[in-house]
């Protein structure tokens, strides 16, 4: 599943091509990418009709895009995008009008799981391919965010859309309160990996980046919260900014054809993981052999000497 570093590589390619472009019309090949719509095609359509794109703004793993109508006033509404387990959102050009662009990384067939299409203005499509139909595409109206700072990155001001509402800001968010967070992390009983992955303390982690978060920070994924120093949980936290930030630079973590950027590439930080997918691999710290177990229905990877158990006594042994 795509996690922050692979939805903010998306938002980064699709927001040149789309802000400032007016919706001319809405494809749907396959009305299940719709399921999340009220009202289905014809509310999206009645949404979409006669507005330009004016942002196209992200907060954890959530996309979205500001609408204003002819006049260029705003909507009141936003244009949703979860791309789910497979999903992929991919820019098709004028001179690309029969299918979208050849691929330059493991792409899924775009003809055989094109779902919908976006035409606008310009003769640009963005097409959403999802092969296992998990994503979707939807309005949603906009609200004030509770603290009153820029909704997300590209946001240009605090509406959030309702659906995003219970949303936590993410590590790659300039106003995200870290110790606050690292606060509440401490206060709750569940295993640090299971909180990281929450989305309500902090969006847009999941299994690749959590696992790689606490390998950095020598902690293990079932260390209860509670059992966390403020300086431990700052740690984690941080490590989980740093990793996204180091996918980011280099295109996200593509294992399979089920993650690309907007032009189809695969990105390369599956060859810096120092965790996930390696177990029974030495570690590249110690050279002690990695282990994966399933905890709470999710695999997790860990090095059995570099991250052992917090004791409860002392909540900040390294």
């Amino acid at each position: 599943m795509p996690e922050l570093p692979e939805v903010e590589v998306v938002r980064r390619g699709l927001e040149p091509r789309t802000v400032g472009r007016r919706i001319e019309d809405l494809e749907v090949l396959d009305p299940r990418i719709l399921r999340r719509q009220s009202g289905g095609v014809d509310r999206l359509r009645g949404a979409l009709a006669g507005t330009r794109m004016t942002a196209a703004v992200r907060r954890g793993k959530f996309l979205w895009w500001r609408l204003a109508d002819e006049t260029g006033q705003d909507t009141g509404e936003a244009l949703m995008a979860h791309l789910g387990m497979s999903g992929q959102l991919r820019v098709r050009t004028p001179a690309e009008a029969t299918a979208p662009a050849a691929s330059e990384g493991p792409a899924p067939d775009p003809l055989r799981h094109r779902r919908l299409s976006l035409h606008l203005d310009d003769g640009t499509a963005i097409d959403l391919i999802d092969q296992r139909i998990f994503g979707g595409l939807w309005a949603s109206p906009l609200e004030p965010g509770a603290d009153g700072a820029p909704a997300g990155l590209g946001s240009p001001d605090a509406l959030l859309p309702a659906a995003a509402a219970g949303l936590a800001r993410d590590l790659l968010d300039p106003a995200a309160d870290l110790p606050a967070v690292a606060r509440a992390l401490r206060t709750r009983r569940a295993g640090v990996k299971s909180l990281l992955l929450a989305q309500d303390l902090v969006s847009g982690i999941g299994n690749i980046y959590a696992d790689e978060a606490l390998w950095e920070a020598r902690t293990r994924f079932d260390t209860p919260g509670t059992a966390l120093s403020q300086r431990r949980a700052l740690a984690i936290l941080r490590a989980a900014g740093e990793v996204m930030e180091r996918a980011l630079a280099v295109g996200g973590t593509s294992f399979d054809a089920l993650y690309v950027d907007a032009d189809g590439r695969s990105g390369y930080f599956a060859r810096s993981l120092a965790a996930y997918g390696r177990d029974g691999s030495p570690c590249t710290r110690c050279g002690t052999v990695l282990r994966r177990v399933l905890h709470q229905g999710r695999s997790s990877h860990f090095c059995p000497r570099c991250q052992r158990p917090v004791p409860r006594s002392r909540k900040d042994v390294p």
